[in-house]
Parts: C-alpha cells; sequence; structure tokens
C-alpha cells in the first residue's frame, strides 16, 4: 500500500487573534486539491476555533470557480459563528472573476496583507 504522504496546501500563520492562510498551490484547480483546501479551512474554523481569518492568494495564479464556491462556504461558516474572512494579495486577472461574479462585494478584500490585519 504505498500511499504519499499528504502535501499541505495551506501554510498558517497566527498574527495575534487573526489566522494568516497562505496557499501554497499557484493553481487550485483540480477537484481533489479544492476538497483538500476546503477541508483544511473548514477544520481552522470547525475544529480549531479560529474566527479571523485572513486567505493570503499571494502565490496563486490560477483559481478555479469550485474554488470560489468553497471560499463561500468558508464565509458563512465564519458569519455564523461571528467570525470574519478577509482576502488579500489577489492575482488583478483572478481578481476580475471577482468582480464578474460579484463576489467582491460579498468578500472583504484588500490589497496586501499588512492592510488585511488591520481590517479586523
Amino acid at each position: 500500500m504505498s500511499s504519499q504522504p499528504r502535501r499541505r496546501r495551506l501554510e498558517v500563520e497566527d498574527i495575534g487573534d487573526v489566522s494568516v492562510i497562505t496557499f501554497t498551490d499557484r493553481k487550485i484547480l483540480d477537484e481533489q486539491n479544492i476538497q483538500a483546501i476546503g477541508e483544511e479551512l473548514f477544520r481552522l474554523v470547525d475544529d480549531d476555533g479560529r474566527h479571523k481569518i485572513l486567505l493570503n492568494f499571494s502565490n496563486v495564479d490560477y483559481l478555479s470557480s469550485a474554488a470560489l464556491a468553497k471560499l463561500i462556504t468558508l464565509n458563512k461558516k465564519l458569519q455564523q459563528v461571528g467570525g470574519r474572512l478577509v482576502l488579500c494579495n489577489i492575482d488583478p486577472q483572478i481578481y476580475e472573476v471577482f468582480e464578474i461574479t460579484k463576489l467582491n462585494k460579498l468578500f472583504n478584500i484588500q490589497a496586501e496583507a499588512q492592510t488585511a490585519l488591520q481590517s479586523f
């Protein structure tokens, strides 16, 4: 039985009471990756009780619509527990997708991590 060790898809760093999460993948496209990322993110809220989450997209070049659906679910989860989700460092091409889908109105999107941290 040769199973690969599960690679971490997220790097989590706590700055004060904010969990700063940086994606390790440049392309978040395939369903299996998105499922794994979603599970990791939801675990942070459900199991670890983290309610202030900053998603740093500085490494991400491509993002699928299925990944956007996970972000929407994460946002709802956080709102239910009185938490907040902030996104930062989104590539201009990816941001365009947020604009087209009007998700830029749903999410608090900041240009850079420092500004995003201050928005909590």
